[in-house]
């Protein structure tokens, strides 16, 4: 039986021990405003693509001191449910430096606590990979880190890595949902496992740190060679406000790499109100400007940077006078190929491993064709590509490599997950070995672009008012033709793959070959002429986004055709003027 808004209110009221939190609720039912009433408590938080993410405010779909400890408890449940030794083995805990974030980590390690399970414990603000490499390194149960990520200042989330070190997926996501609905009462609601130093707390950040900065130059001196960069390079990095800047210092000091290092200062120091960026995502139009005029003066050349919780990297070259702010399509395929081309010529090609996900580009698979290694698409998100190349290496392949077009990179013998400062190090010796064959990173990417063909994209995204009208524009598109469209503009449908209901046109028994997803829309479509596209609902957030990709024997025909593919998608399938859509 559906309850009624009042009544929500009151369970909030009776569980919530919070008193700022409370009142909120409480100011609301008093107004009798049970719209905003309906949006806090009706739906829970759930977890999505990355754990919890949301606003922090008061209510059950929302981020929140009552919210974190019971997805705490809950996942407390799962975990001595699912592994006998968790209280032995431990869960990783750790935080970036956004608001609440400390008291959202010590609220989580307390809820552990009291389930008797013990904490390795981050006490500084710290890069969301250290939690992925600490449960690895300490063969933990479980981590959580507590970040959103780049997402607006008033956001918050809770990050859940499994055992093999990476993201929760099905059937645990789901597992954890329902263990969370049926521990819902707080058990404990203080942080006295943190502040008054409990024998089941050990911190380790020390120590965390130190083996993966290791891994990271392991990673980057591949061969065991000091990376040979020119004496004059230097390199302009921005953390964004971000928690970025310590772990990079470290390990640019440790690769000899220091002195080539200037920091953009007014976003050196963590700061989660993040001022002097609209908002804190490396792909945000505008968001590395103060990179740029860190730049210019000294005339330097490159630019990298991290997103606040330092798991995304973004770069930028100066070409010909302009600023080339590369995408995170351009920057997969030159990591890829660096890392390719330093691979033992002692060890089998066809047993190199690279990954993508489905929204990423096709060039790293072109290459893979003409280069004779393996490649693997998987769903969107690194909760796939991390334990899909678990997967793979189980049967024997060397994955060396995965990447996500959301300027997110994967350096395996580091982390099963993206990771910004692993792979600013291999990047930076990518941009050292190319110097000596007379290239720069975007040099580099034209000589990829005449090896296997021009790729271009023309992705975006279109706000949606609400998942209903979302679920109904896929409705629409699915209904243009039985049992799918052949047609999108002038060009032919050659394979449509359905992620939804389940359909793949180019398959044995039409069975598709990645997993299906009732609950979440998705649709691939290959076309004539070598060009793809992917059209999905967000996991996170209210949009439509479109990944549409062209190849051709320029860029500009490439480019052209991505447009073209665009433009027939909004006319033909998407009409944001008959649905309420708003073009990004």
């Amino acid at each position: 039986m559906t309850k009624d808004i009042k009544e929500l209110a009151e369970d909030w009221l009776q569980l919530d021990q919070e008193e700022e939190s409370r009142d909120e609720i409480y100011k609301l039912l008093v107004k009798g405003d049970y719209d905003e009433l309906e949006k806090r408590l009706r739906n829970r938080i759930a977890f999505g693509t990355a754990g919890l993410r949301g606003p922090m405010k008061a209510g059950f779909s929302c981020m929140n001191s009552l919210t974190v400890i019971q997805a705490s408890q809950g996942l407390a449940a799962y975990l001595l449910e699912k592994d006998p030794s968790v209280k032995q083995r431990g869960v990783v805990v750790g935080r970036d430096a956004r608001h609440n974030s400390e008291k959202f980590a010590k609220l989580t390690a307390s809820a552990f606590v009291a389930k008797g399970i013990k904490v390795w414990w981050y006490e500084p603000p710290t890069h969301t990979p250290l939690v992925p490499f600490g449960v690895n390194l300490f063969n933990a149960s479980a981590g959580v880190m507590i970040t959103a990520s780049h997402n607006p200042a008033q956001d918050n989330g809770y990050k859940v890595y499994w055992s093999n070190g990476s993201q929760i997926i099905p059937p645990h996501d789901n597992g954890i949902a329902d263990a969370i609905e049926k521990n819902l009462k707080p058990v404990a609601w203080n942080t006295l496992a943190i502040d008054e130093d409990s024998l089941l707390v050990e911190g380790s950040l020390g120590l965390v740190r130190d083996a993966y900065l290791n891994a990271v130059k392991s990673a980057a001196e591949a061969d065991g060679k000091s990376i040979a960069m020119d004496p004059n390079f230097k390199f302009v990095y921005t953390p964004m406000h971000g928690v970025g800047l310590r772990p990079m210092e470290l390990c640019m000091d440790l690769l000899g790499l220091g002195s080539h290092m200037v920091v953009v200062q007014a976003q050196a120091q963590p700061d989660p109100d993040f001022p002097t960026v609209k908002f804190p995502n490396p792909e945000e139009k505008g968001a590395l400007d103060l990179a740029i005029q860190t730049a210019d003066p000294e005339s330097i050349s490159l630019i990298l940077a991290s997103d606040p919780d330092a798991d995304r990297l973004a770069a930028a070259e100066k070409v010909g006078g302009k600023w080339h702010i590369f995408t995170g399509n351009q920057l997969g395929i030159l990591l890829g190929s660096y890392i390719l081309d330093r691979y033992p010529g002692s060890k089998p090609r066809e047993k190199f491993g690279a990954l993508a996900s489905t929204v990423s580009s096709r060039m790293l698979h072109a290459l893979a064709k003409q280069e004779g290694f393996q490649f693997t698409e998987t769903l969107t998100g690194f909760k796939w590509l991390g334990n899909v190349a678990f997967d793979l290496e189980e049967q024997g392949y060397d994955v060396q490599f995965a990447f996500e077009e959301a300027l997110g990179y994967m350096i395996p013998s580091v982390v099963h997950d993206k990771d910004s400062i692993a792979a600013a190090a291999v990047f930076l010796a990518a941009v050292a070995y190319w110097h000596r064959h007379g290239l720069t990173p975007y040099s580099k990417l034209q000589t990829l672009y005449e090896h296997v063909g021009y790729f271009e994209d023309a992705n975006t995204y279109l706000i949606s008012p609400s998942p209903d009208v979302t679920t109904s524009v896929f409705t629409s598109i699915r209904a243009l033709s039985s049992p799918y469209p052949t047609q999108i503009g002038s060009r032919k449908i050659l394979r449509w793959r359905d992620l939804t209901l389940g359909y793949d046109s180019q398959s044995k028994e039409h069975t598709p070959d990645l997993p299906v997803d009732k609950t979440s829309q998705m649709i691939t479509c290959e076309l004539e002429g070598g060009a793809r596209f992917t059209v999905r609902g967000s996991g996170t957030e209210p949009k439509i986004k479109m990944y549409i990709e062209c190849v051709g024997k320029s860029s500009e025909e490439a480019k052209k055709g991505a447009n073209e593919i665009q433009s027939d998608l909004l006319k033909e399938w998407f009409k944001p003027e008959e649905y309420g859509l708003k073009l990004a």
